[in-house]
């Protein structure tokens, strides 16, 4: 059985037991949160919209962390600009328990 998530704006495909790394959730490590379900399938069946609105899925907060860090430079030709910025966005590392 499989399901589709929205979290953090994006969407991912999860199965029970998949460990996987969204944006930030407000919730402290070990804590168990309920995520907002788009879509299941298990086999050929395929549950969506008003059916698919009573559905959760539950996960453990495995892990609260910042990815490693992403270099941003700026360049203009000819022109002596050059600007060089760094940015760690916080992610949350999740354990997937249950499809309800």
């Amino acid at each position: 059985m499989f399901a589709i998530i929205e979290t953090g704006g994006k969407q991912y495909r999860v199965c029970v037991g998949d460990v996987l790394d969204v944006e930030r959730l407000d919730a402290e490590e070990g804590a168990t949160v309920d995520l907002k379900v788009l879509l299941t399938g298990e086999g050929e069946t395929i549950v969506t919209g008003a059916e698919a609105e009573g559905k959760t899925v539950k996960a453990t907060v495995v892990r609260q962390y910042r990815a490693p860090k992403v270099i941003v430079f700026k360049y203009k030709a000819k022109k002596n600009v050059r600007r060089r910025q760094g940015h760690r966005q916080y992610k949350t590392r999740i354990k997937i328990d249950a499809i309800v």
